[in-house]
């Protein structure tokens, strides 16, 4: 809380990396410099006359900072990297720890009573005892993960944001897969920013707030290169941008005046682990992690100029089961055993390569030149698993690749930044083989609706699955901080502009591989298919398969910290954004497309078809672009207050809060259907019952089967109606940007050597992107007499089109509770609690934007949030043990999140739906020590680590992780089995104790290393 590939094509080979990694020179040093993950020293040199210099060492690099205090004997020195300094004026001096993105207060002339002595940040670096100075007047709501925690804590991965988690309000998750995401409170994991030394890792194509991190096995960072980072919820400051939920901004290591390395190897299989849930019938299914790496830092001229270097790699094989979907196992005997043989173990590999390397030169005393690169290179095989087999597989390509120059200048009165740099980061799944994809599934006919249940998918994926999503360019800004500015008590004022050209592109299909589905049931699997699911390709004016746009970025914030005297702080900001994407406000509608809504209306002799919107009060001309009618959204104004109040001038009782507003952005990704969906379109077509000449269902085309339709694409694209059926997706002329308004109020207190802090947190998010279906009924209506959406009734000579505008919305409370006794090397030990109340309601699944179930977004009424769990509870700590053993555990537990549906239960809206969205709390899969099964996701992790010195400062390592201790089943499938009748919402939701689960079974991993 509120305190301070392809593995033959890896670039370099991996043996020659096994062979750098068993040489053991490897490294570890202190954190870099940034605008927003810099620390702030502040203080007063008593008796001290106005001009006395106070000089700040960097105590492992050598760097230099100086200023003069004012005429009240205060200072400031701003852009301070963590690590550990030694402050000297008068006389007089103190040796102390920053952490990532504070702001401390130091003294001189009347220092107190020596505090308890802490380790540096950089713990493997420089051995200063020197207390950390927490960063408790701040009106930001969030905590620092330490270096000693990311070292000591049990980790399933090689991720370093898996201990942001450990901050109230936080969740990592690990899913079935493998795969890794991370939110803060109940917004999407797209609402998140992470700030790596200053710079802004956003994803601005696909969803998962940090580029590259959408489904995905891999690392964002090399861990090794991370010196400590901090994690802010909500309130964070004016320089954050481009963000609605939760910041991470972290520190890299740097060199310093010593040389230092460091390497480990990571190991684990199938015979170290416990089964899945999916494997009790049928053994294990191989599966290994591989993790590996080496960094290496040190000096080039002394105090001035440093490097550091660092690799991760990973080759991971994460074990599956193809099964039957949840509904369609009880009928699984109905398969021929050629078909039901297939069931049974599968496998997915993953490889990632991480580089990184910065060296940084210091001129003078009052610059810093740094320039870094960051190379990531992941390729995985995804698709596999459930009712798909491993033909069904898909071979993903991830890559990311930055470059940053920054120059730090210091003055006596301000500090300058200024970054350039470039990215490239680009994701490109693609089926593994080109061909027919098979799909075997019963068919319940006792639903009204003819319910479709999965048995198995062979062959080859389909043509959704391929896509192309890339981000590329540069960028430059620059923040600049005035130090010496008194009105009042003392002002430090920055001011930051920023610009960012960047090229975005978006393929989301791609018009090959059709799925034909084929039903079962007692008399076998039929002979010809029932229908096909396929993207066609559509000659429309303007329309592109491939959407490519520029996208300039234009930032500006000033943020005002004011240090009205020794109790009360006052943070005043305001921050503006602005993007140019000209595939949005460009764009034009096509005009077959505008002549078909304004003729007239078969149906309704006289008036235009447009008119059947009207009921539902949309006015299709807010959707109609001419390629001059739009504009970016102009009004991205976001002020941010905060405040802390120390009670008795020495930090034992702040109080804080604050109020501010925070914009996101539009994922690209979403804007670029606009463009793309009518020239590639997702059609289903019907087929005849050869015996009856019916078809499952009226509401798409339906053809007799002719064999020349197995020979692809083009034999279907002649079907009668396809060319008929192109999918349009129109968007709102006046999109504006998602973003939250953030309110908090809390107190945080030292009582001995215990931090604690209580906060209360409620965040309203804000015009989040959806789309409706256009389709409606001759009388305007939107749903048939039995309740059904509008599917058959589009516009004449189109299949669907798609309304996209504002109106996702989500409202959040949350209690924040913390208390965390920081680890030192005199008591031995450190413990963090941190314990989540959360109460939040939205109006859509906000991971879904497709909204079909009512006439728009804005009819949806607001249920439960699938996002979060009501309650979390995380404990993490470490101890040092006997013969040098240290020992560190982790628990987490967590009730049940609620699960977001459409339910029918007989009860029917004044709208004429009879199906509505709702949220149901699953029941919870068992208990944890005391009480009954309450919990739905619980884990308990132990690591030990035993470090044997060789000679000097060399020494080698042996570590155990125990992750989940226990063997808790997290589950994360529950089937539906009904929601109630005769209008009584009464949901009947078990759990499937045989599917996926979060997290991993019972695993033991082992890791070597060695430092020096």
């Amino acid at each position: 809380m509120n305190k301070n590939k392809n593995p033959m094509s890896s670039l370099p080979a991996r043996s020659l990396l096994y062979c750098a990694l068993a040489t053991g020179l490897f490294a570890a040093v202190p954190a870099a410099m940034a605008q927003t993950s810099t620390a702030t020293l502040r203080g007063q040199v008593a008796g001290a006359q106005s001009g006395t210099e106070v000089v700040v060492t960097n105590t492992a690099t050598g760097s230099t900072r100086r200023t003069p205090v004012n005429a009240d004997g205060n200072y400031t020195v701003v852009g301070l990297p963590p690590g550990t300094y030694k402050v000297e004026s008068a006389g007089s001096s103190r040796t102390v720890t920053l952490s990532v993105a504070s702001s401390a207060t130091v003294d001189l002339g009347n220092e107190p009573a020596a505090a308890p002595s802490g380790e540096a940040t950089t713990l493997d670096t420089v051995n200063v005892s020197a207390p950390l100075i927490r960063d408790v007047k701040t009106s930001e709501v969030g905590n620092t993960i330490s270096a000693r925690q990311i070292e000591q804590l049990p980790q399933a991965t090689r991720n370093f944001l898996e201990f942001a988690d450990t901050v109230p309000g936080m969740v990592f998750q690990i899913d079935g897969n493998g795969n890794t995401k991370l939110r803060g409170g109940a917004s999407n994991a797209s609402a998140g920013n992470l700030y790596i030394d200053g710079v802004s890792q956003k994803g601005y194509v696909r969803s998962g707030g940090i580029a590259g991190q959408a489904d995905t096995q891999g690392n964002p960072f090399p861990q090794l290169a991370i010196g400590e980072y901090k994690v802010i919820t909500s309130n964070y400051k004016a320089e954050y941008g481009q963000i609605s939920g939760a910041a991470i901004t972290a520190a890299t290591k740097s060199g310093t005046n010593e040389f230092h390395g460091e390497a480990f190897y990571r190991y684990t299989d199938q015979d170290l682990r416990d089964k899945r849930p999916d494997e009790e019938a049928n053994g294990k299914i191989d599966s290994q992690t591989k993790e590996y790496g080496f960094a290496l830092g040190g000096p080039i001229i002394q105090d001035r100029m440093h490097f550091f270097i660092a690799y991760e790699g990973k080759d991971n094989v994460a074990p599956k089961s193809v099964q039957a979907d949840d509904r369609a196992q009880p009928y699984t005997g109905l398969l021929p055993s050629s078909l039901s043989s297939q069931y049974g173990a599968a496998n997915m590999p993953f490889t990632e390569d991480l580089f990184f390397g910065k060296i940084d030169f210091e001129p003078t005393d009052r610059d810093r030149i740094e320039l870094s690169t960051l190379y990531r290179d992941e390729t995985q095989t995804a698709n596999v698993g459930g009712i798909y087999t491993p033909e069904q597989a898909t071979n993903k390509i991830n890559k990311d690749k930055r470059s940053n120059l920054r120059w730090q200048h210091s003055a006596d009165s301000w500090y300058n930044e200024l970054i350039v740099g470039t990215e490239d980061s680009q994701n490109n799944p693609t089926p593994k083989t080109l061909g027919n994809g098979t799909i075997y599934k019963y068919l319940d006919t006792s639903d009204p609706n003819i319910g479709e249940y999965s048995f198995l998918a062979t062959g080859s994926a389909g043509g959704l699955n391929v896509q192309r999503k890339r981000q590329k360019g540069w960028f430059v800004q620059n923040d600049l901080t005035f130090t010496s500015f008194q009105w009042h008590g003392d002002h430090t004022i920055k001011v930051g502009v920023s610009y960012k050209d960047v090229e975005l592109t978006s393929q989301d299909a791609a018009a090959l591989n059709p799925q034909f589905a084929y039903s079962v049931d007692a008399g076998g699997v039929s002979a010809t298919p029932y229908r096909v699911d396929f993207v066609a390709p559509y000659d429309t004016p303007g329309q592109q398969a491939t959407v490519k746009s520029p996208s300039k970025q234009y930032g500006f914030y000033i943020q005002d910290d004011w240090v009205v005297n020794d109790k009360l702080i006052l943070n005043f900001g305001v921050r503006y954004d602005y993007e140019d994407t000209p595939a949005y406000t460009d764009f034009v509608t096509s005009q077959a497309y505008v002549d078909a809504l304004y003729s007239d209306d078969p149906q309704n002799p006289g008036h235009p078809w447009a008119d059947r919107l009207l009921a539902t009060g949309i006015d299709v001309s807010d959707y109609i672009s001419t390629g001059n009618n739009r504009k970016n959204f102009k009004s991205a104004w976001a002020p941010r207050f905060g405040f802390s109040y120390d009670f008795f001038g020495d930090e034992s009782a702040v109080l804080h809060g604050g109020a501010a507003r925070s914009y996101d952005r539009n994922l690209f990704e979403q804007l670029a259907l606009e463009t793309s969906k009518s020239a590639l379109s997702p059609v289903v077509v019907y087929f005849q019952n050869p015996a009856t000449g019916a078809c499952y269902k009226a509401d798409n085309t339906c053809v007799a089967w002719d064999p020349r339709y197995l020979e692809g694409v083009d034999q279907l694209g002649t079907i009668d109606g396809v060319s008929k059926s192109a999918e349009l997706f129109l968007f709102n002329n006046k999109l504006k940007t998602p973003y939250s308004d953030q309110y908090s109020i809390g107190i945080s207190n030292q009582v001995g050597d215990w931090l604690t802090d209580v906060t209360f947190q409620r965040i309203l998010s804000y015009d989040g992107f959806a789309m409706s279906l256009v389709n409606r009924f001759p009388d305007g209506s939107y749903f048939s007499p039995t309740g059904g959406a509008p599917w058959d009734q589009p516009v004449p000579g189109y299949r669907n089109t798609i309304l996209g505008m504002n109106g996702l919305e989500q409202r959040s409370s949350q209690v924040l509770l913390s208390a965390e006794k920081p680890y030192t090397k005199e008591s031995g030990w450190g413990l963090t609690l941190s314990y989540t109340h959360t109460s939040a309601r939205q109006n859509r699944n906000i991971d879904n934007p497709y909204a079909f179930d009512k006439p728009t977004i804005h009819d949806y009424p607001f249920v439960k949030s699938d996002a979060v769990s009501a309650h979390r509870f995380v404990a993490s700590g470490s101890i040092d043990g006997p013969w040098d053993i240290t020992f560190g555990a982790k628990v987490v537990l967590a009730t049940p999140e609620p699960i977001n549906t459409i339910a029918c239960y007989g009860h029917t809206d004044p709208d004429g739906a009879t199906c509505q969205q709702v949220a149901a709390i699953p029941p919870g899969s068992g208990k944890f020590l005391l009480g009954g099964d309450i919990w739905g996701y619980r884990t308990v992790d132990f690591q030990a680590t035993k470090e044997f010195t060789v000679a000097g400062d060399f020494k080698l390592s042996a570590r155990i992780n125990l992750l989940n201790a226990f063997n808790f089943k997290n589950y994360s499938s529950y089937p539906q089995n009904g929601f109630g009748a005769n209008g009584v919402f009464d949901p009947d939701i078990t759990i499937n104790r045989s599917g996926e689960i979060l997290y991993v079974p019972r695993t033991v991993t082992f890791e070597i290393g060695a430092k020096f």
